[in-house]
């Protein structure tokens, strides 16, 4: 990852102010002028709590034959099964209430303690109650839907709505970042590409990383919530910035401009890692969180993790001034009581060594053979191996071995073809 100094900032009377919205680039002696920025919302835009248990006797049947509107756990739902790519069989969900439901997982057996649930929280349910009292609402449904519940860790997306601020137009070729995967979605067409980036259309909206680890998003929130119905609810969180006693103070928000929305999403792998991983200081204890009441203190700091491993630059050694804004300005304060001072934050990573470095082995070689009998080429089988959720502990057993990305694609392309010709495609 590059390293990058912050710009300096200073005052409209040119002096060096912490909080200064001008920024003085060392580099090239430019200015930036960022007093126009305005915050509109900062927060958590959505949750999912994960549990682990059995699933309550009896429970199985009710949702297999559950369709459409049903009530269970004293609350109407709307039931239903789901594919398999979610890692769940069936689904309850009130929009309305603001949750869904995702019960028994695709891989353990419901009598067995598993991470048979997943509950995904809505925006207006997250603003409308406390931390504590949400996550009591959350472990009321759980422990109604599992036996022997225990919390499982928990995924959350940070956002930050702004206006006055216009993306740079060569914004992808200033993003540096760890993430090989970036897209651009313009608004009527989708673009994914590795490596190279680009930008068509009007460039609405831009993401980079993946759904498995850490993403960024940037993107026109304004033309988002008109299209799925919601402005009108993200224009009233908007204004409750506004001033309603002072005439003379400007409105914070201005409907005739677009909203800027910069949004982090964390896997809840991620949100492991920050707890395992993140000591206090004074006591010498990792901070082992578990669920969404018990991370918010730490809010702000795995915002800032976010600002570090997607860089907006620009030069290689300077920041953009909107990013330093971003990591010294802006505070993810549910509870502002609650944010500590004494934690080192850091992610504790699982190596790929040992038994688990064996199961990359063992793997990879039955993934030969499934390829070969399927006839799947090394570039496509490489391209998917990427996409997949374990790609990352794959690629750590390989570095621990000195090979990198380009040696395990030309180690897939070898073993196809050695497959190929010592045995031939299986009928």
């Amino acid at each position: 990852m590059t390293t990058a100094l912050d710009q300096l900032r200073v005052n409209f009377e040119g002096k060096e102010d912490a909080r200064g919205r001008l920024f003085l680039c060392p580099k090239t002696a430019s200015i930036s002028d960022l007093s126009k920025v305005r915050v509109l919302h900062t927060g958590v835009d959505t949750v999912r709590q994960l549990y682990r248990g059995k699933l309550r006797s009896g429970l199985l049947d009710e949702l297999t034959t559950a369709n459409g509107q049903v009530c269970m756990f004293g609350t109407v739902w709307h039931a239903g099964r789901v594919g398999r790519d979610s890692g769940y069989q069936h689904k309850l969900q009130n929009l309305d209430l603001g949750l869904i439901l995702l019960i028994k997982n695709f891989n353990a057996k419901p009598e067995h303690v598993g991470p048979h649930l997943k509950i995904e929280v809505s925006p207006h349910l997250i603003q409308s109650q406390s931390p504590e009292d949400l996550q009591k609402l959350l472990d009321s449904y759980a422990n109604q839907v599992l036996d022997e519940c225990t919390p499982n860790q928990c995924a959350v997306h940070i956002a930050v709505d702004i206006q006055g601020y216009n993306l740079p137009t060569d914004l992808v070729s200033r993003m540096h970042c760890r993430s090989r995967v970036q897209r651009d979605i313009s608004g009527v067409e989708r673009i994914e590409f590795e490596g190279k980036s680009a930008v068509y259309g009007r460039g609405e909206t831009f993401m980079w990383g993946a759904p498995s680890g850490t993403q960024l998003s940037m993107y026109n929130k304004t033309a988002q919530a008109k299209a799925i119905d919601k402005l009108d609810y993200w224009q009233n969180i908007w204004r409750s910035q506004d001033n309603p006693f002072d005439a003379a103070d400007p409105l914070n928000y201005d409907p005739a401009q677009p909203v800027l929305r910069i949004e982090f999403r964390f896997h809840h792998s991620v949100i492991e890692q920050f707890a395992q991983g993140s000591v206090n200081y004074l006591t010498g204890e990792v901070i082992d969180t578990h669920t969404y009441a018990d991370l918010v203190p730490h809010l702000t700091a795995i915002f800032r993790y976010g600002l570090s491993n997607f860089k907006l630059l620009d030069s290689d050694t300077t920041y953009n001034p909107l990013w330093t804004f971003l990591r010294q300005d802006i505070t993810v304060a549910i509870h502002p009581d609650l944010v500590p001072d004494d934690v080192e934050y850091k992610r504790h990573y699982k190596t790929a060594s040992g038994f688990s470095g064996k199961n990359v082995e063992l793997f990879m070689g039955n993934m030969i053979s499934l390829l070969a009998r399927e006839g799947v080429g090394a570039k496509k089988a490489f391209q998917r191996l990427q996409e997949w959720e374990c790609w990352t502990v794959i690629k750590d057993h390989f570095e621990s071995k000195g090979k990198n990305e380009r040696d395990i694609y030309n180690w897939i392309r070898d073993k196809l073809t050695e497959r190929t010709i010592r045995w031939g495609v299986a009928v």
